[in-house]
């Protein structure tokens, strides 16, 4: 329910307990499987669990439970993860690790830019509190899954890519999301997107890092 401006015409209702089966009735017929999320679970969202409304995240003016990202997100996460390491399916599971925006004065409806040329230096720049802490769940998750995964023969590997992602806030399209965004008028006010990422560029890195871990794991 979004334009193509990322607006949302109505709250996103999310089911924390259950697996679309669109996917998992897909997942026997996989050899190999990454899983991100990340930024997804900041929008504004209804919770649902065992049938019922549990709450909601930033939906102002509704009369429901205020609950937090951190919460859907790892409850998520952990139903995923849970239904991957418990499959019969001897599946190469990888958990690719949020990887952060780069928007600045400002976010992405209110003028957000990234206008830099090059890489930060190591040190440089700092992770944010939102990326720190959806990491933070992701590695939780990871290490209490990869054992249970281990005892019944399934791979899982980090795909760990959000502090070199945070060196690269020139690899994001910034003005130009879409074509042509300047050819009526040079001046014009668009939105910027710091978030995704460009083609060639930092994304290249992480397939190199994957390719790689899928030889050496097959050793």
């Amino acid at each position: 329910f979004e334009d193509i401006n990322g607006v949302s015409s109505a709250e996103t209702q999310l089911h924390l307990d259950k697996l679309d089966k669109t996917w998992t009735d897909q997942y026997e017929n996989f050899d190999y499987v990454v899983i991100a999320g990340g930024k997804w679970f900041l929008k504004t969202a209804i919770y649902h669990e065992n049938g019922t409304v549990t709450g909601c995240h930033s939906c102002l003016g509704k009369n429901l439970t205020e609950m937090s990202f951190e919460y859907a997100y790892r409850r998520a996460l952990k139903s995923i993860l849970d239904f991957m390491m418990g499959s019969g399916r001897k599946a190469f599971v990888f958990l690719r690790t949020t990887t952060p925006d780069h928007f600045e004065n400002g976010e992405w409806f209110s003028g957000g830019t990234c206008n830099r040329t090059g890489p930060f230096k190591e040190g440089e720049v700092d992770i944010k509190d939102v990326d720190a802490e959806m990491r933070g769940i992701e590695m939780e998750e990871f290490e209490k899954a990869s054992i249970v995964g281990a005892e019944n023969g399934v791979t899982l590997k980090l795909l760990d890519t959000t502090r070199m992602s945070m060196l690269r806030p020139d690899g994001h399209p910034g003005p130009y999301r879409q074509f042509q965004p300047f050819a009526k008028d040079k001046n014009a006010k668009v939105q910027n997107d710091c978030l995704h990422w460009c083609l060639p560029g930092p994304i290249d890195s992480w397939n190199d890092i994957l390719m790689e871990m899928v030889i050496r794991g097959a050793h």
